[in-house]
C-alpha cells in the first residue's frame, strides 16, 4: 500500500485524561508517523502511513478512548503526505478558539491506591499520588489547553524521577499533568497537632476532636461519626441545626444497605455522596428525622490514608459556617473555621476552583437521582438533542444556583454554588462564572434569565447582556424546569405533558406557581391544570414556619369553621393571638399572595402530623421527614376525587387522625393520593403513549416519584425524570439555556 496522510480532529473531554499518550501508543503499534497535540478545540492529530492503518487508528480512537475521556466527535480528512517525519511524537499544545472541556476531578484509581499502600513504592503513603486516570483536574485548572503550566501544579517543578515518568510513553504517568511525588510535589502538615499529619489527625479524631481537612475542592470538617457527643458539638459550632451530615467510610455496608447499582456509583470516578438506607444504629444527630444516610468513599489518597489510619466512619461535611461557601485557602480556613476546628490538616497545592461534593439518591429501580451536581461531574458537557446552537449564557435561579454555557450541541452546566441571598455565595457565583467564561473563551450572543426580576442571578444576567451586547431572554421558571428535564433526557422538540412541583416560582401571569400541569415543549407551554392556590401567609415566613401553610390549607378546605374540623390538630399550631393575626392577614390580603406551591402542601401535611410544625431549620426539612415517615408503608390512595383543590384530601387526612391511624400510614396515603391526582390530570392533558415530564425540587421525593411513575404507566403514558442534572433549581440553567438558544437560532 502507498503512504497517505490524515488529519484527525477529536472533540470532547479529551484533555487531562491521557488522550495524547493513548494516541501515541496506538500510532507506535500501527507503525505510523506524525504528531498529536492539544489545542483550544480538543486534540489534533496529523498521521502518515498505510491507508488501512490510518483507518484503524481512527476506529480505535473512537472505540478505545481512555477511561476518563468523552469523545463528542471525530473529524477525519485527507492530508498531504508528511516529508521527513521520524517517529510519531507528542508536541506542545497550540492555541485557538477554546471549545474543549476540562475534565472533572476523578477519584483515586486502583493502580495509584495500590502504590500508596505498597511500602516498596516511592509514593508509599504519599497524599498527592495521581496519574492520567485519576486525580485533580478542574480544581487545579487556571486556563486551557490542559497543561501543567496552566494549573496550580506549575508551582512544583518535577524532580528527575517524575520527569522521567512524565516523558516515558510506556509509563502510566506519561504526560500526567498533576504528576507529583514526595520529593517534588505538594506537602502535607498539621496545625493544632503534633507529629506525622495523618497519624496525628486520626488520634485527634479518636479523642472526639473536630479536624478541618483540605481536600480536592475545599476544606471538610471531620469528626468521629459514631461519637454522638462529637457530632453534636460539630453541629453546635457550625450552627447547623438539623441538616444531615455526610459520612465517609471505607465500608458503607456497615452503615447502610448498599445495592449493586449504589456500589457502582460510590466506586465510580466521580465518587459522589450517595443517599442510602440506614441499617446500623448511628447517632441521631447525623441525619435527624431521616431513614437514609449520605455516604461516600474516600476519593483522594489523603482520605484513603486517613480512613485507613482512623479505622471507622467519619463525618465529612463542608468546611464552612452554615450556609456559606466551602473555604478553599489555608489563610481563609484559619480565619473562617477558627472556633469550629480544633486542628487543621493543610497542604500547599492551591485549590484554584471551589467544588462541593456531588450528591445523588437512588430510585426504586436503582437508577441515580441527581441532587447536587459538582465534584466529579462538573464541567463535563451534557449532549443536547440539537446541533449548531448559538452561544447562550443561562444564569439559573436564586436557590441552588448554577449557570450553563450552551454552544453547538453541548451544555456545560456549572457546579452547584448555593443560595445567592448569601453574600459569600453570590461572590462565588460571580467568580466561577468569570472562570468558566475565561476557560472556555465564551462570549454569549444570548443571555437567558429567570422571569423573576428580583433574583440576583437575573440581575447579573441583565448586566452581562448590557455589557456584551447580547440579547436578553426571560424564561418562565416552570417552563425552564420542564425543558431541563427534556434536554437531560435528549428529548427532541415536540409536545409533552409536564408535572412541575416545587416550592415556588413566578408564573407567566405574575402569580406564584409551584404545582403545575403544563403542555408543550421547548418553544412554549400552556398551563392546563395545577394546584388550587392558597394564601402564602407572611410571604417568605411561610417557607420557614409550616403551621402557616397548614392554616392556609385548612381555611381553604373548611372555610371559617376550620377550627371545628381541625380538632386535635390545634395543638400543632401556635397560640391563638398568632392565629388571629394570620387570619386577619388572609382576610385583608396583607402579605398573603396566592400560591399553588407543592412544597408548601407538603409542609402543611407534615405540620398536621406534628412534624416540625412551628419552624424548620433548613429547606425541605419537614417534607423530607414526611417522606421518611411514609417510606416503610405501601398504602393505597384515599378514596377521594382526584381534584387538585385538595379538600377531599384534607377531609380524609383528618379522618385518619381522628381514627388513630399511624402517622406513617397517613403519610403514605398522602403521597399516594397526590400521585393519583397528578397522574389523572396528566392523562387528561395528554394522549396515551405520550411522555410525562417530571421536574421541580419536589420530584426528588423518592416515595412520590415512585408512586407517580406507577400511576402514569397505569394510564398508558411514559414518565420521564431527571438523570444528569437535578430536578431542583440546580437544573434551571440548562432549561433556560436551551429555550433561549432555540428562540435565538430560529430552529
Amino acid at each position: 500500500m502507498s503512504a497517505c496522510g490524515r488529519s484527525i480532529r477529536v472533540r470532547g473531554t479529551v484533555q487531562g485524561v491521557g488522550f495524547r499518550p493513548f494516541v501515541w501508543c496506538l500510532a507506535q503499534e500501527l507503525g505510523l508517523t506524525g504528531e498529536v497535540s492539544n489545542d483550544g478545540e480538543g486534540v489534533r492529530i496529523a498521521a502518515w502511513g498505510d491507508d488501512a492503518d490510518l483507518d484503524e487508528l481512527a476506529r480505535r480512537i473512537r472505540d478505545e478512548a481512555p477511561p476518563l475521556a468523552r469523545v463528542a466527535g471525530i473529524e477525519v480528512c485527507d492530508a498531504p503526505v508528511g516529508q521527513g517525519w521520524g517517529a510519531f511524537r507528542i508536541v506542545e499544545s497550540g492555541q485557538g478558539a477554546t471549545t474543549t472541556a476540562i475534565p472533572p476531578d476523578a477519584a483515586t484509581c486502583p493502580a495509584c491506591l495500590a502504590e500508596i499502600r505498597d511500602s516498596a513504592e516511592r509514593r508509599h503513603g504519599y497524599a498527592f499520588t495521581n496519574c492520567t486516570h485519576c486525580g485533580p483536574r478542574l480544581t487545579i485548572a487556571r486556563a486551557i489547553p490542559w497543561d501543567r503550566a496552566q494549573t496550580s501544579m506549575a508551582d512544583f517543578p518535577m524532580c528527575e524521577a517524575c520527569a522521567a515518568q512524565y516523558g516515558d510513553p510506556a509509563d502510566r504517568r506519561f504526560h500526567a499533568q498533576p504528576i507529583a511525588c514526595p520529593v517534588c510535589g505538594p506537602r502535607l502538615w498539621i496545625e493544632g497537632g503534633e507529629g506525622e499529619p495523618i497519624a496525628a489527625a486520626a488520634q485527634l479524631l479518636r479523642s472526639g476532636a473536630i479536624v478541618a481537612i483540605k481536600g480536592l475542592g475545599g476544606f471538610h470538617l471531620a469528626c468521629d461519626a459514631m461519637n454522638a457527643r462529637a457530632v453534636a458539638e460539630l453541629r453546635r459550632r457550625k450552627a447547623r441545626d438539623a441538616k444531615p451530615f455526610a459520612v465517609m467510610t471505607a465500608r458503607p455496608e456497615d452503615l447502610c444497605e448498599v445495592s449493586a447499582p449504589a456500589r457502582a456509583l460510590l466506586e465510580s470516578a466521580a465518587a459522589p455522596i450517595v443517599l442510602l438506607p440506614r441499617v446500623a444504629d448511628v447517632p441521631d444527630a447525623l441525619a435527624p428525622d431521616q431513614d437514609h444516610l449520605g455516604v461516600m468513599l474516600p476519593a483522594t489518597p489523603l482520605h484513603h490514608l486517613l480512613m485507613a489510619e482512623f479505622g471507622g466512619p467519619l463525618v465529612m461535611t463542608s468546611g464552612n459556617r452554615s450556609d456559606e461557601p466551602q473555604v478553599i485557602g489555608n489563610a481563609q480556613a484559619r480565619e473562617a473555621l477558627a472556633g469550629i476546628a480544633d486542628a487543621f490538616v493543610m497542604h500547599d497545592r492551591t485549590i484554584e476552583n471551589r467544588l462541593d461534593d456531588s450528591v445523588l439518591a437512588m430510585d426504586e429501580a436503582g437508577a441515580p437521582i441527581p441532587i447536587r451536581r459538582a465534584r466529579g461531574y462538573a464541567p463535563a458537557p451534557i449532549a443536547l438533542p440539537f446541533d449548531g446552537l448559538p452561544p447562550v449564557l443561562a444564569c439559573g435561579g436564586e436557590l441552588k444556583a448554577t449557570f450553563a454555557l450552551i454552544r453547538g450541541g453541548e451544555a456545560m452546566v456549572g457546579p452547584h454554588i448555593g443560595d445567592l441571598e448569601q453574600a459569600a455565595a453570590l461572590g462565588d457565583y460571580r467568580a466561577m462564572l468569570d472562570l468558566y467564561r475565561r476557560l472556555f473563551d465564551f462570549t454569549p450572543r444570548i443571555v437567558a434569565v429567570d422571569a423573576h426580576g428580583g433574583y440576583l442571578s437575573t440581575q447579573m444576567g441583565e448586566r452581562i447582556a448590557q455589557e456584551t451586547g447580547a440579547a436578553l431572554v426571560r424564561v418562565a421558571h416552570h417552563h425552564a424546569h420542564m425543558a431541563a428535564c427534556m434536554a437531560d433526557n435528549g428529548m427532541a422538540d415536540g409536545e409533552y405533558v409536564g408535572l412541575l412541583l416545587d416550592g415556588l416560582g413566578l408564573g407567566p401571569d405574575g402569580a406564584l406557581w409551584g404545582g403545575e400541569v403544563l403542555r408543550g415543549g421547548y418553544r412554549g407551554v400552556e398551563r392546563v391544570g395545577g394546584f388550587a392556590p392558597v394564601p402564602l401567609i407572611g410571604g417568605a415566613a411561610a417557607m420557614k414556619e409550616p403551621w402557616r401553610n397548614l392554616l392556609a390549607h385548612l381555611r381553604a378546605a373548611f372555610g371559617a369553621d376550620w377550627r371545628a374540623a381541625a380538632g386535635s390538630l390545634l395543638h400543632h399550631l401556635p397560640e391563638e393571638p398568632k392565629l388571629r393575626l394570620a387570619e386577619s392577614m388572609i382576610d385583608s390580603g396583607t402579605n398573603c399572595p396566592p400560591c399553588s406551591s407543592a412544597g408548601r402542601l407538603f409542609d402543611a401535611a407534615a405540620a398536621a402530623l406534628g412534624i416540625h410544625p412551628l419552624r424548620i431549620s433548613h429547606e425541605g426539612q419537614a417534607a423530607m421527614a414526611l417522606e421518611a415517615l411514609a417510606r416503610p408503608f405501601d398504602e393505597a390512595a384515599w378514596d377521594v376525587a382526584p381534584a387538585l383543590e385538595w379538600g377531599g384530601l384534607w377531609r380524609a387526612l383528618l379522618g385518619d387522625l381522628d381514627a388513630g391511624v399511624a402517622p406513617g400510614r397517613i403519610a403514605a396515603r398522602f403521597h399516594a393520593t397526590l400521585a393519583r391526582a397528578l397522574a389523572h390530570h396528566a392523562a387528561l392533558a395528554g394522549a396515551p403513549g405520550g411522555h410525562v415530564v417530571l421536574s421541580g425540587g419536589v420530584m426528588q421525593n423518592r416515595v412520590l416519584l415512585a408512586a407517580l411513575r406507577r400511576e402514569i404507566r397505569a394510564r398508558g403514558m411514559v414518565p420521564v425524570a431527571h438523570r444528569q442534572v437535578p430536578a431542583n433549581d440546580g437544573g434551571l440553567s440548562l432549561g433556560q439555556g436551551i429555550i433561549a438558544a432555540l428562540r435565538g437560532s430560529g430552529e
